[in-house]
């Protein structure tokens, strides 16, 4: 048994105020660099150390940075999540109420956007800044359970003295992160939250229910929405010659002719009618279309030349890769797995099999069906610029890693045990191969704590 779980043993028989009492002695011991009686929790000492690292203070936080009124509606109406608050206030709120809780839904910079629930403990959230518009990712206001699930992107509970800043110790929070299920994208955390003698052994599990089943609803709009593109680009499909197909703006396909029929394709960030150079495509023609965009076939062959990819896993919640060519230029954004993948090939230029990147993200070389699974949406929009046996960059292509400066910062999120040993600065596993020779570019960080080009 390990020290984690020997933890959660010790504190499941203790009632909430033991337990209170002892998560106070293992934060007071921890910050002040003595052993514990208990270790923390793995998903809290993580935090704790990315708090200790960017400079929070534990008795005090940060200092208050709340949203005007106008920043915070723009938000809101730009909020995907926006769609879903029916769902959050039927899963939650009909509980939190009764409960002592309040529902708070932050973005994905933490940032609340809104807060609803328990009068009284709305009430008390006002002393602490918990408050529309207030930053609570964990570089501000430390661990708790909308920054450390915006850091993971996973679940966290995080109950009385787990909080770093001494004035959350009172509390306990419930987050679960929503992401966009089109992308894989964070659109932001839904949070229950209450004074810790609330705490109940099921919140977790409930919150990330609700998360899953907004999760489920946004996906449901989003297909409601490419069929209404279907109807609409179907019938002038049916016209047209040659190869076309319609799209979303996201690159999902709606209808499609005298091709193979693909999923998704990456689109420009901001695409233009007129000619462009598509990565599984080649030349195409973009015309808009009410709600997405109509993509013809040129004739006119892609060009050739060597490309030169930058793959960037340098900040803590945002991974993009970015291919430049003789036609221009266009970056495509990670989902939280992609980026993991793209990262292990960009550091074994070599190549690894299905069943060496099952060993790297799982430390299981028999998961290769999920490995297969993702490369293959991979390649949907890195196209020939990815051989698959094995599988790794082209090799005239030109790869750039961008890493964060603080190497404990790559990818905050990720389980795979490679990612884990290059967190701890430590060499890839002996089966990874040769490293990567292409030169590594960190960036900078900036006075504000951003990392910059």
């Amino acid at each position: 048994m390990g020290h984690s779980e020997r933890a959660a043993g010790r504190l499941a028989a203790y009632d909430t105020a033991q337990a209170a009492r002892l998560l106070s002695e293992v934060r007071s011991a921890t910050l002040a660099g003595r052993r514990a009686p208990v270790p923390p929790r793995p998903v809290i000492e993580a935090s704790w150390e990315r708090v200790l690292r960017g400079g929070v203070d534990p008795e005090q936080g940060a200092p208050a940075d709340v949203l005007g009124r106008d920043e915070i509606e723009r938000r809101r109406q730009d909020s995907p999540l926006r769609q879903v608050l029916p769902v959050l206030r039927e899963g939650l709120l009909s509980v939190a109420d009764a409960a002592r809780h309040i529902m708070v839904v932050a973005d994905a910079d933490g940032r609340v956007l809104w807060r609803e629930g328990s009068s009284s403990v709305l009430r008390r959230a006002d002393g602490l800044g918990f408050a529309p518009g207030a930053d609570w990712g964990e570089l501000a206001v430390g661990t708790n359970g909308v920054g450390t699930a915006v850091a993971t992107r996973r679940p966290v509970q995080v109950f009385a003295s787990e909080h770093f800043v001494r004035s959350h110790t009172s509390w306990t929070c419930t987050g679960a992160p929503i992401t966009d299920p089109r992308d894989g994208r964070l659109l932001g955390v839904v949070d229950v939250s209450g004074p810790l003698e609330t705490l109940h052994p099921a919140t977790l599990s409930w919150v990330e229910a609700v998360a899953k089943l907004a999760e489920a609803r946004l996906r449901e709009a989003h297909l409601a929405s490419v069929e209404r593109l279907r109807a609409v680009a179907a019938p002038l499909l049916a016209r047209l010659g040659g190869r076309a197909l319609a799209v979303d703006t996201d690159g999902w396909t709606a209808a499609v002719t005298g091709m193979p029929y693909t999923g998704r394709i990456a689109l420009p960030p901001a695409p233009l009618p007129g000619v462009c150079v598509l990565p599984t495509l080649g030349v195409c023609t973009v015309e808009p279309l009410p709600g997405g965009w109509l993509i013809r076939g040129a004739e006119a062959p892609a060009p050739a030349g060597a490309s030169r990819i930058v793959l960037d896993v340098a900040h803590p919640r945002h991974w993009t890769v970015t291919v430049s060519g003789e036609m221009g230029s266009w970056s495509h954004e990670l989902s939280p797995r992609h980026a993991e993948l793209l990262y292990l090939l960009a550091v074994n230029r070599a190549g690894r099999t299905a069943s060496a990147l099952a060993f790297d993200l799982f430390g299981d070389p028999a998961r290769t069906v999920t490995v297969r699974a993702e490369m293959s949406r991979v390649r949907r929009y890195l196209g020939a610029l990815l051989d698959h046996r094995p599988y790794r960059f082209r090799e005239s292509a030109q790869v750039e890693l961008l890493r964060p400066a603080d190497p404990r910062d790559l990818l905050p999120h990720s389980l795979a045990p490679d990612v884990a040993r290059a967190r701890r600065g430590a060499p890839p596993h002996p089966s990874a191969g040769p490293p990567l020779t292409l030169p590594l570019v960190p960036r900078a960080t900036a006075p504000d704590g951003r990392r910059g080009p």
